[in-house]
């Protein structure tokens, strides 16, 4: 065993052992009263943290950001470990047979290698091939190809991945070109929508909605018009994805340029 390998089991057994501890009759009172679906926020924020410094670019912070990740999940495993659901290690092994099924041209033997073609394989070529293993050997294959992105995603990334998992499924040719023109004609769209729905208002500050009475009329132009604007935003993430930029990391960046523009104008004004 080299070293690297050596101390990386090393530091995993001793992660493990920290949270058996932990979990034990003389562990911390409140690591002992959490539950697998009481963790799920902190699994969540974890994960959006280490992106956080992924993206900022410390590797000190992202050192101890990704940590703090893998303890959220060892701590998510070992719950279902105490209840004999599934073990920390079936866990591990479930996703090493995963990636070594789910890569035949890296892990298959000689014998199967052997017949392939010398040419290697292409980036279309391997993306048919993951997700025909994950259809027809692991038997995910739904009434629709749609039905694998999971509905909890935040809409952005819900909207990017079936787009991805339709233009697979259905060989799109459509060009950026195309895609920017579908885009700016729903953009171009919304000005009359918004207008419909100041008509029906009584007033320009009046809610479009409330809980009980209200105005159906103004309900429904409100309405219309968010769809409108989803579609606005669904043919946006069309686009950015035939461009090659995933829409949710280019919103984080004009987050994050809004935010220092902004708190620069508060500093300016102080």
């Amino acid at each position: 065993m080299d070293d690297a390998r050596k101390e990386t089991a090393e530091a995993f057994a001793r992660l493990y052992d920290i949270m058996r501890t932990l979990r034990g009759p003389d562990g911390c009172p409140w690591d002992k009263d959490q539950t697998s679906v009481g963790l799920r926020y902190s699994l969540m924020e974890e994960s959006f943290e280490a992106i956080d410094a992924i993206t900022g670019g410390d590797p000190a912070h992202i050192c101890e950001e990704l940590g703090d990740v893998f303890f959220n999940v060892i701590f998510q495993a070992y719950l279902y470990e105490e209840t004999g659901d599934f073990t920390v290690a079936q866990s591990l092994n479930s996703i090493c047979d995963k990636l070594i099924r789910r890569h035949p041209h890296v892990f298959a033997g000689k014998e199967e290698k052997s017949g392939e073609s010398a040419s290697p394989l292409t980036m279309k070529d391997l993306l048919g091939q993951w997700e025909n293993i994950k259809e027809n050997l692991e038997g995910r294959k739904g009434d629709s190809v749609l039905d694998t992105v999971p509905q909890g995603f935040p809409p952005l990334l819900r909207a990017w991945k079936m787009l991805k998992k339709a233009s697979r499924k259905e060989g799109s040719r459509q060009t950026t070109a195309e895609a920017f023109q579908d885009l700016t004609e729903k953009i171009q769209a919304l000005p009359a929508r918004e207008e419909a729905v100041q008509k029906e208002k009584s007033s320009p500050d009046s809610e479009a909605f409330t809980m009980s009475g209200g105005n159906e009329a103004v309900n429904k132009a409100q309405l219309e018009l968010e769809a409108d604007i989803g579609q606005a935003l669904f043919a946006l993430v069309n686009y950015s994805r035939l461009a090659g930029v995933n829409p949710a990391l280019a919103l984080d960046r004009a987050n994050r340029a809004f935010y220092h523009r902004f708190t620069a104008w508060e500093k300016e004004k102080k």
